[in-house]
């Protein structure tokens, strides 16, 4: 295999942009015979000729500008290498591995993660985990992840020495409707209205909480026609006119429901789940998670700021 040198390389980038042996040498703090003899033993390393007289001076072959081309490359990657080395040093850098249950996953980590990509200095390199929201505290204490997302329905209390929790989003629930239902399109929806009418949520768990809670707090108690835990098979029951739900609008926006289904909001009312981050105690001052977190915050505050058009 050829025997490539990056010093003498930048050598030879250096005489190809000065013009002269005599220029490079100044550039570089050499003497010209240095400069001479390190080109003269990367010719014999390459086996191709690199420089030819003209006159007193000399000029590049076309094989030392093939080398060039190629060296470029290199040069690149070596500078992004020693940029991003001294963000680890920083502690801006390196992995940060991050669960997030499945619909947090779309709506705030994909985004965070290009904020961070977009970045003009080196990011952290982000992990991700689709985690069940009440698994995030079980991963956070065995070590499996650096930051977890989670809802405030499984948070451990405010004491609990282990973790910091940060409030992230308060993430409305629509109401998804069949799109030929009675009141798809009645203005002023409020969750009393559905009361008659079948629901569909999970049989257990937060989800189920949630909905009932949501509907207690409206005056009634759901009555739950179908069970059902991911969003696509509760949308897709929607639409085909089985019963009504609550819909979280991450997951509406992830799952984008097809034209069977009315997706309204219920201002009056305005249920909200509440997503927080969590990291160990201590964990969010390592600057790597610190620029995770704040991607994080940047993309909940764009989604809070949000408007509901269109889903009236």
């Amino acid at each position: 295999m050829t025997e490539w040198d990056v010093k003498k390389l930048r050598i030879l980038r250096t005489l190809r942009d000065r013009g002269t042996v005599t220029a490079t040498a100044e550039t570089l703090l050499m003497t010209p015979s240095a400069v001479s003899q390190q080109l003269t033993n990367l010719s014999r390393q390459l086996g191709v000729p690199l420089l030819e007289a003209r006159g007193r001076r000399v000029r590049l072959t076309d094989a030392a500008h093939l080398v060039l081309r190629h060296a470029e490359a290199v040069f690149a990657q070596l500078e992004r290498a020693d940029a991003e080395l001294t963000g680890y040093l920083r502690g801006e850098a390196g992995q940060v591995r991050v669960g997030a249950f499945s619909t947090a996953v779309p709506a705030l980590v994909v985004p965070a993660v290009r904020l961070l990509g977009a970045e003009d200095r080196p990011g952290p390199q982000v992990r991700v985990r689709e985690a069940e929201a009440a698994q995030a505290y079980e991963l956070l204490s065995a070590g499996d992840v650096d930051l977890a997302l989670s809802l405030t329905a499984h948070a451990p209390t405010a004491r609990d020495p282990r973790f910091t929790l940060l409030p992230l989003l308060a993430d409305p629930l629509d109401v998804a409707l069949p799109a030929d239902h009675r009141l798809a399109r009645v203005p002023g929806l409020r969750l009393a209205d559905l009361a008659s009418e079948p629901w569909i949520f999970g049989g257990s768990g937060p989800w189920s909480q949630i909905t009932r809670a949501a509907c207690e707090a409206a005056g009634f108690v759901p009555e739950q026609a179908h069970s059902a835990a991911g969003w696509t098979a509760i949308l897709a029951m929607v639409e085909a006119g089985m019963g009504v739900a609550l819909v979280p609008r991450m997951a509406s926006a992830a799952e984008r429901p097809g034209g069977g289904v009315a997706m309204r909001v219920l201002d009056a009312d305005r249920p909200h789940r509440h997503v927080v981050a969590a990291v160990r105690q201590g964990a969010g001052q390592r600057p790597a998670v610190a620029r995770v977190l704040a991607a994080l915050r940047q993309v909940a505050a764009a989604l809070a700021g949000q408007g509901s058009a269109g889903m009236r």
